[in-house]
């Protein structure tokens, strides 16, 4: 069965996002340990998450 546009449109998005994280991935080792704790405090509180995408998929 063929994807719909949006199906398509949604899967480009999260294409996105994965680019973006292996960018913040590749400057973590130019942080020092506060601001790796600090970054990784706002990553724990960004809402909705990859978590609460993936629920929302699976009919959670």
């Amino acid at each position: 069965m063929p994807l719909s546009g949006e199906a398509i449109r949604l899967m480009n998005y999260i294409d996105d996002v994965a680019v973006t994280l292996r960018r913040v991935l590749a400057a973590v080792p130019s942080l020092s340990i506060e601001e790796r704790a600090r970054v990784a405090e706002h990553l724990q509180q960004a809402h909705p998450s990859a978590a609460d995408v993936l629920n929302a998929l699976a009919g959670k």
